[in-house]
């Protein structure tokens, strides 16, 4: 039987590589994000008492875990048993193990525990904050090697949606965003994704509701993090699990233009978000750095192949900063840039940080942009300001600090 790190490319230092990569079709791009010609590894750090993270079962994929039962000399027909204590049952550590046939239970036996294999525990939860909306709760959850993120539950008319993160920071540095302005710790692993999305999902259930959406605009850039979270939404959207269907999920980036043309590519199902904030390549460099990579022609002709081999809409997310980016002028450049693209644009009051003087725009020159916009033929939200007494708005995720838990 093979033990888990033999499963897994080992690396150096005590760390193990698992990939998560956007996959490079040009050298700026590879530069961009330090990767060679082949897939880069994310090397993750060993936890702080010395030990190397483990290997999570909430990695894989219906498919993979079926094949590691294999692997191990198991039928495959056990992986449905094993699926549902994973995504139905609350998890391995909660089944009483009299549930599972003699040769799984003996598998799991042998593979969880404090020397074994695996790992199928959850993150802890360092803080649980309710704002004063009482729409909206934040989680500060601490993961296997000690890096912290950040999850949100936000409750609306009919529905509740679960904003998740993809990294543990973000290398992108958009200025006026918390997680921007942090810097990049590390990729998250797909098992640290659907965590996130278990614990939303058992938070809600606990209020009597159900988890129906999800969108990755949480700390990261998705797009940065592609292999992974492309697992992750895999995993999350089986029926035979959580069974959030992809017409749910919204993958927001930053404009990484080559993960964009690989989702045109792949027609995965799932929603797509691209923020702009600028309608003009000076504007947007001034708010937005990873614009210089992917000027505003690339990122608009990315889009439009997304848009036609999809036939799915593009929701651009517009941060309506005062003074910087809310002038007619502004909303009338943005209607001749979406001109032919089906699109919808989010206007986002901005919402304040500790790193970033700009203020948000008033309600009049909110409502004067949408019209603009809407005189060009653009459809446009002004978005609703959630969680931001206790910093779980857009734009405002961040880790390092911790509140007292409610």
């Amino acid at each position: 039987m093979l033990t888990a790190e033999q499963r897994m490319p080992q690396g150096t230092e005590a760390g193990v590589h698992l990939y998560a990569h956007v996959r490079c079709n040009d050298a700026a791009t590879c530069a961009f994000f330090g990767h060679v010609d082949k897939a880069a590894p994310t090397t993750l750090t060993s936890k702080p008492n010395g030990n190397v993270r483990r290997a999570s079962l909430y990695d894989l994929t219906f498919p993979a875990l079926g094949r590691l039962l294999i692997e191990d000399g198991l039928n495959v027909v056990h992986t449905s048993a094993l699926w549902k204590a994973l995504y139905r049952s609350g998890g391995i550590a909660r089944e009483r193990l009299e549930t599972f046939s003699p040769p799984l239970r003996r598998w799991i036996k042998a593979q969880f525990g404090d020397d074994a294999g695996f790992l199928s525990e959850m993150p802890d939860v360092i803080t649980n904050i309710a704002s004063s909306d009482g729409l909206t709760r934040k989680f500060l959850l601490r993961l296997g090697d000690g890096q912290t993120i950040e999850t949100v539950v936000m409750g609306y008319t009919g529905r509740v949606t679960a904003c998740v993160s993809t990294q543990a920071g973000c290398a992108m540095g958009c200025v006026f965003c918390a997680t921007g302005q942090m810097g990049f710790s590390r990729h998250l692993l797909p098992g640290e994704i659907v965590a996130q999305v278990l614990h939303a999902r058992d938070a809600v259930v606990q209020q009597g509701h159900g988890l129906r959406n999800l969108v990755l605009m949480g700390m990261g850039e998705p797009l940065h993090n592609y292999d992974a979270v492309l697992t992750a939404l895999e995993i999350i959207s089986d029926t035979r699990g959580i069974n959030i269907g992809p017409a749910k999920i919204t993958i927001s980036t930053v404009g990484v233009v080559p993960g964009i043309l690989r989702l045109a590519e792949e027609k995965r199902g799932y929603g797509l978000a691209v923020s702009l904030h600028g309608a003009t390549d000076a504007e947007r460099y001034a708010l937005v750095p990873a614009g210089k990579r992917w000027p505003l022609d690339e990122l608009i002709a990315a889009c439009r192949t997304y848009c036609t081999r999809t036939g799915r809409r593009i929701f651009f997310e517009w941060t309506l900063i005062e003074g910087t980016n809310d002038t007619p002028a502004q909303a009338r450049t943005l209607g001749e840039l979406l001109a032919g693209i089906d699109a919808h644009v989010n206007l986002i009051p901005l919402n304040p940080t500790g790193g970033f003087t700009g203020g948000a725009t008033s309600l009049a020159a909110a409502t004067g942009f949408q019209h603009m916009l809407k005189a060009a033929g653009i459809p446009s939200t002004v978005r609703q300001r959630r969680g931001i007494d206790v910093a779980a708005g857009c734009g405002q995720l961040r880790t390092g600090r911790e509140k007292s838990a409610v």
